[in-house]
């Protein structure tokens, strides 16, 4: 069961269409009515950025997007879920091109135009006649308020849409950025997230825009961790329709506003995956401060946050204090244990590497019942933050693995 609340509302982005439907991917034909393939359309001016999947096992639509991204503006996104197109060799490449050229066919466009995504089951070949076999509908149902239906289109394990916007008026002029994601498991992403899609009407090089989807992803979907495993999917993508006037190249506080919402509507979408985690009861910040170096603190913040010690007690709501020493000092770092300060919530843990002495097991007990946790490391070195966020690990978490092809 997802973790807090989850926003249905959205702003449309002005030169962006979308439509989603059911294709069979994801069951039997009684199952048609699930969508499981998304189509998006952007007017010829849009220009799109992305950030991939660093994974050695990197899945053939991966690969074609990013050859795809190098030699055109694209127009189209087709995603499809249910099945990843990933470990299958060439045959995958193959499949994801053929996909291409079919949406090529029906839209009028070069097939390098079109970037595909897949995200499920790994190792199966991809039903290219169900996807290409939907096509006409999934074209003729293109319109720029489907945004929540593609956020649904796209879920796998998911039990939540995640869709995040934010607009602000600059120069006079409406400026929205909107985006949907997907994922709940398989999440440490070495760059981005399972899957994500933003889109704004500024106007934009791919420069800049490169630019700032590289910082807004590493302070949000490069910042969170259900199980600490990468997809060979991951992908990000941010375009810009440029149907605004507004150019954050030559307009330095737009451009500032722009980085604002976009962050905004990163951080959201990041959290929502963790809030969503396959299995999660609990919603937990680590954050490791006053520390030397922004490498001391990730460390540890992600050794706490994938330590299946640390995560099932978070499940059980046992304030076992020293499952958070074992993971602080099995991380790669070279720190004084004896400055150290830990927090739950507000309790204090500890005091310079021992137990604080007015700490009571109920004080610690009584937040980790809580749904929102803070889990606070201060290692009295220097002045640097970071902020990792995480869920625990419960028997769903088990059974929903146990049972992913099933």
């Amino acid at each position: 069961m997802a973790v807090g609340s989850f926003s249905r509302e959205f702003n449309v982005v002005p030169g962006v269409r979308l439509s989603a439907c059911g294709c069979g991917i994801k069951g039997n034909t009684e199952n048609q009515d699930v969508a499981d393939l998304v189509l998006f359309e952007f007017v010829d001016t849009t220009i799109t950025v992305g950030i991939f999947t660093k994974s050695l096992f990197a899945a053939a639509p991966v690969e074609v997007g990013k050859r795809h991204l190098n030699v055109t503006n694209p127009t189209r996104f087709l995603v499809n879920s249910g099945n990843a197109n990933a470990g299958v060799g060439e045959a995958g490449i193959g499949d994801a091109l053929v996909c291409c050229k079919a949406v090529s066919q029906v839209s009028g466009i070069p097939p390098e135009a079109v970037i595909p995504f897949s995200t499920g089951v790994i190792g199966e070949r991809l039903p290219v006649e169900k996807i290409t076999g939907a096509l006409d509908e999934l074209t003729k149902g293109l319109a720029e308020e489907n945004w929540l239906e593609a956020a649904h289109g796209i879920m796998t394990t998911d039990t939540e849409p995640k869709i995040a916007t934010r607009q602000r008026t600059i120069n006079g002029e409406v400026v929205t950025v909107t985006g949907i994601a997907k994922g709940s498991g398989m999440i440490q992403p070495n760059m981005a997230t399972m899957l994500s899609y933003i889109a704004s009407d500024v106007t934009a090089t791919k420069a800049t825009l490169k630019a700032c989807l590289l910082a807004a992803g590493d302070r949000s979907f490069n910042r969170i961790t259900v199980d600490s495993d990468t997809s060979t999917n991951d992908s990000c993508m941010l375009s810009a329709t440029g149907v605004s006037a507004v150019d954050i190249d030559v307009d330095e506080q737009a451009h500032e506003q722009f980085v604002q919402m976009l962050n905004e509507v990163c951080l959201e979408l990041a959290q929502g995956i963790i809030r969503d985690g396959e299995g999660a009861t609990k919603f937990v910040a680590v954050e490791v401060g006053s520390s030397e170096s922004r490498s001391d603190s990730l460390n540890i913040a992600y050794a706490i946050a994938n330590s299946p010690l640390m995560k099932t007690a978070l499940f059980a709501s046992d304030a076992n204090w020293g499952r958070l020493v074992m993971a602080i000092g099995k991380a790669p770092v070279d720190i004084d244990v004896n400055k150290l300060d830990i927090f739950l919530g507000d309790v204090q843990l500890m005091t310079k590497g021992q137990k604080a002495l007015d700490y009571t097991e109920k004080a610690g007990s009584d937040v980790m019942a809580e749904e929102e946790i803070l889990i606070r490391v201060e290692l009295n070195a220097g002045s640097i933050r970071e902020t990792v966020w995480t869920s625990d690990l419960s028997h769903e978490y088990v059974r929903i693995n146990a049972e992913y092809r099933t």
